[in-house]
Parts: structure tokens; C-alpha cells; sequence
């Protein structure tokens, strides 16, 4: 067995020849969250993954074995639940709303500018149903966002805010917005499943 208790977030820090020559191991997310499993690699090695409790594994990850040796994550294809807004009744509003709805009931959530990815759950299928959602499923990696101040908060991007006396004022309307309306959208013009 090779043991791995090193990881590289995005293999930063090497060559990018030395990343793309290293062998590959494939992991869905309910192995990525786990600081210690075993795995076997592209080469046929058994892996033993031993990190720092609390760690994550994403794709791109690099670890890095006690003899030297890379080797890349990948994440692995998964059935998830694709969840996107109407695009003949919906807003891009419906998305944020529905991340709200979702992130009140703690399950881990992918989340991208057009679409959020859950894994599998009947009732929050439902639910987003419900709320004129288009939720289909498939089979996809899945990358969940991670906790504001883990150990891969933000994924691992890094950002440095500055906000200058523009943005610390109050705004206010001073009209009230009501945007209450009926369009007939029962769900099945928009390809849910019930």
C-alpha cells in the first residue's frame, strides 16, 4: 500500500509537466470528504489516504505519497439532481432562492452561475419542484461548496475586498415593489418530473 498523507489544493505549487504526467484516482464525493480511505490509482497502486481530520478532497487535487509520487483526484461522475430556473417563466432570482431554500436544510450544494447540483433526495426534488424549478437527474461530478471557514472555504479561491465609502451607505426605494402575478406555470410546461 502507498500511503498519501500530503495534498496539493489544485496541484499548486507544481510544474504543471509533473501534474499531468502523475497517475489519477477517481473519487466520488462521499470519498472526498472523508480525511482517511483507502483508493486505487490509474497505475493499479492501493492507495492509503491518511490527511488532517476535517480535510476535503477536490478534483485537481494533488496528493502526494511518501515515496515521492503524485497523484491527481478527479472527481468522479455521480447521480445528482441538476437544478435550474424556467426559462420561459423563471428568473435568474429563482436560482438564488432556491440555493436559500436548499442551504436551510444543510445539504451540500454545488453551485454555479446557471444551475445548482444536489445529491439525490426525493422530498427536496419535490420541494424544488414546487418552486417552478427544472429538476433533472444525471450523472455528473459533484463539487459542493465549501464551508465559509474550513479548510476549503471558497474552494480555494482566494479574494481581497476592499470597499471604499461607496458601498457603506443605506439604500432605500422609498416605493414598495410588489411583484405578485400568475402565469398558468404549473410545472409541466417546463419538463418537471412528478
Amino acid at each position: 500500500m502507498l500511503i498519501c498523507s500530503k495534498r496539493m489544493p489544485q496541484g499548486k505549487g507544481l510544474a504543471r509537466v509533473l501534474v499531468q504526467r502523475a497517475a489519477t484516482v477517481t473519487l466520488d464525493w462521499d470519498t472526498r470528504q472523508k480525511s482517511r480511505f483507502d483508493a486505487t490509482d490509474s497505475q493499479g497502486r492501493t492507495l492509503g489516504v491518511f490527511l488532517p481530520r476535517g480535510t476535503v478532497v477536490r478534483g485537481g487535487d494533488v496528493l502526494v505519497a511518501e515515496d515521492g509520487s503524485l497523484i491527481q483526484v478527479q472527481a468522479a461522475n455521480q447521480a445528482v439532481l441538476h437544478i435550474a430556473a424556467c426559462p420561459e417563466h423563471g428568473s435568474p432570482f429563482d436560482l438564488i432562492r432556491a440555493a436559500y431554500h436548499l442551504g436551510n436544510r444543510h445539504v451540500p450544494i454545488e453551485l454555479q452561475p446557471d444551475h445548482l447540483k444536489i445529491e439525490p433526495d426525493h422530498v427536496l426534488a419535490a420541494l424544488m419542484n414546487a418552486m417552478h424549478m427544472i429538476v433533472s437527474d444525471m450523472q455528473a461530478p459533484f463539487e459542493p461548496e465549501g464551508g465559509a471557514y474550513g479548510d476549503n472555504a471558497m474552494m480555494g479561491h482566494a479574494h481581497e475586498h476592499s470597499h471604499g465609502p461607496s458601498h457603506d451607505h443605506a439604500h432605500t426605494h422609498g416605493h414598495a415593489h410588489d411583484h405578485t402575478h400568475s402565469h398558468g406555470h404549473d410545472g409541466a410546461d417546463c419538463g418537471h418530473a412528478h
